[in-house]
């Protein structure tokens, strides 16, 4: 699923209000023709700082789960080179 990220305009701008950002969740489905066409599943409006903080928590935890799979991968090549 792609996502399309975007800052939110907003009418009343206010001095002290965060800036907020859309975010639009996609995925690609078949038309009636047969071609590929984009459409949005649902829309996400939240501040900045909440999709940063977000962001950063889920970076993190791809960041251990790719420690976990290097470790794996090393057992495994391990095992295939063992004489």
């Amino acid at each position: 699923m792609a996502k399309v990220i975007a800052e939110k305009v907003q009418e009343q701008v206010q001095v002290d209000s965060p800036k907020m950002v859309e975010i639009k969740h996609t995925r690609t489905m078949k038309d009636a023709s047969g071609k590929d066409v984009e459409v949005v599943d649902y829309t996400d409006v939240k501040s900045v700082d909440e999709a940063i903080s977000q962001c950063e928590a889920q970076k993190s935890n791809l960041e251990a789960q790719l420690t976990e799979i290097e470790a794996e991968l090393a057992d495994y090549i391990a095992i295939r080179d063992a004489e």
